[in-house]
């Protein structure tokens, strides 16, 4: 330990200890001082306080973020641009979920909620920095444990406490096989450290032990990106779950799950990859992420067709968004991993988005969210049906919007893996399946702009302030980042490169 660095060590740390004291003192105030205040007061407070954290661990981020953290060799705790650029968005998602929060949440615990959300991204961030096996562990069940809690927040509601019940014990099982696949990995290896792991282990693919310790890590990681067929506790926790919950669940901790899962297979096995292309079968990681990739993107979107909850389809969407992802982690390669990375982002951007119209109609509706609970959203209020159609949109991948870009570096780097056609059979599986989406999106912006609105009188909907600026900010970035993709794909490969990828 002669090399470690307290100094260096905290500096590397200082985003997840800011949001961990912005939970604290969230907390705090809540339950000392705003005790005997309105329900609304208290959310715009304790609002104001969680976002404070988010911009302040933001900011250190973009002051220390890009340098080495000294004591990342000793403690596995990376500092560099990349992770530092992961961090980012799991802070920007988690500011537009506590906007969410303070605009949407029906709960009297406001200090309680909101330091789990912040919590929640404590684990996110760990998530995204870890770089060796205990830290990927830490990072799991911390971001688990806290999003079982928000599941179900809402314990008066038989629903919540069923999805969350499903949650923990699917999450217990996936943790278990995550476990013990990394124990026999540190024995085969005799290291937790990725990078030492991957030397390690090298070209080897043919070792029973191997094979084993790969496909329970697998497991656990895929439970956590929804990926098929380790995805049954989400339709129940997506539709049982407060909103700004599932919007999390769908956002932030995808984004983290997702990073930690390709640093895993690409550092700590880089030479294990194998092939997936046919006729040229390889033995690796690749092949097991292929089959996980095409039941993702078949049954995700078979199943979206014949939703008719909003948010159950969004959840199934989730589960075809996961196959998409896997494929630029196949790719192996470094535009992969830049594709990967953009693609998620924009996805966890649409996502939060989406559940905030959500909740919006929920809102108005008594807590009904069936596709014919949106028709006449566009007479009701114009405004929140133009952000639903850039949403919808942006995750159908209909151009100039952020979805469109996202997918189209995910097939272009999947073709370009390194072999000829690449992976072409799965990018037009993925492509095929794209257009089955579409239907099923078009099926909820018909309710919103083509049929008129329900029983009852036609009114016009007030929107608080906050929701407004959550609902612009959101559509703003999703539209920005389509218009605009060179703008962040360009941050993207200055941190690859400075961080050694």
């Amino acid at each position: 330990m002669s090399g470690l660095s307290y100094g260096a060590l905290i500096q590397g740390a200082l985003a997840e200890l800011v949001v961990l004291g912005a939970a604290l003192a969230v907390l705090g105030a809540d339950l000392v001082a705003l005790r005997e205040a309105g329900r609304r007061v208290r959310w715009l407070v304790g609002g104001l306080v969680a976002a404070a954290g988010c911009v302040a661990a933001g900011i250190s981020l973009w002051l220390f973020g890009g340098s080495e953290a000294g004591a990342g060799a000793v403690t596995g705790w990376a500092g560099d641009a990349l992770t530092a650029w992961v961090k980012g968005v799991v802070l920007i998602l988690t500011l537009l979920t506590v906007g969410l929060s303070v605009a949407g949440a029906r709960t009297e615990h406001v200090g309680e909620y909101l330091a789990m959300v912040l919590l929640g991204a404590v684990g996110m961030l760990v998530l995204a920095g870890a770089e060796d096996l205990l830290l990927v562990f830490l990072g799991l069940e911390l971001t688990s444990l806290t999003l079982y809690v928000l599941v179900g927040f809402e314990k008066e509601r038989p629903a919540a406490v069923e999805a969350a019940l499903k949650y923990f014990l699917f999450g217990s099982v996936a943790a278990a096989f995550t476990l013990f696949g990394m124990s026999l990995l540190y024995g085969l290896t005799g290291t937790v450290q990725l990078r030492s792991m991957g030397e390690a282990l090298g070209g080897t693919s043919n070792a029973a032990a191997v094979w084993v310790a790969l496909v329970m890590v697998l497991v656990g990681l895929g439970f956590k990106v929804a990926a098929a067929p380790f995805h049954l506790w989400a339709p129940d926790a997506y539709e049982a779950a407060p909103t700004p919950s599932a919007a999390l669940v769908a956002s932030g901790s995808k984004v983290a799950s997702f990073y930690a899962l390709a640093k895993l297979l690409m550092v700590g096995w880089p030479e294990g990859g194998g092939g997936a292309v046919p006729g040229q079968w390889v033995a690796g990681w690749g092949t097991v992420l292929a089959a996980l990739s095409v039941v993702s993107m078949v049954w995700g979107n078979v199943a979206a067709l014949v939703q008719g909850n909003v948010r159950r389809l969004l959840a199934y969407s989730a589960v075809a968004h996961a196959g998409y992802a896997l494929l630029a982690v196949m790719a192996n390669t470094r535009m992969g991993l830049a594709s990967l990375l953009y693609f998620v982002a924009t996805y966890g951007l649409s996502a939060v988005g989406a559940f905030g119209v959500v909740s919006l109609v929920e809102s108005q509706r008594r807590g009904s969210v069936r596709l014919e609970d949106f028709a006449g959203l566009s007479r009701r209020s114009p405004e929140v049906a133009v952000c639903l159609a850039v949403y919808l949109l942006s995750l159908a991948g209909i151009p100039p919007l952020a979805g469109f870009f996202g997918k189209f570096y995910v097939f272009v780097a999947a073709l370009g893996s390194g072999v000829r056609l690449g992976l072409l059979w799965l990018v037009a599986v993925a492509i095929l399946l794209s257009t089955v989406s579409l239907y099923y999106y078009l099926q909820v912006l018909k309710q919103a702009w083509v049929r008129p609105p329900g029983d009852g009188p036609m009114e016009r909907w007030r929107l608080p302030w906050e929701v407004r600026v959550s609902l612009w900010a959101t559509t703003a970035g999703v539209v920005g980042l389509g218009v605009f993709p060179s703008v962040v794909l360009r941050g993207l490969e200055r941190a690859l490169q400075a961080s050694g990828f």
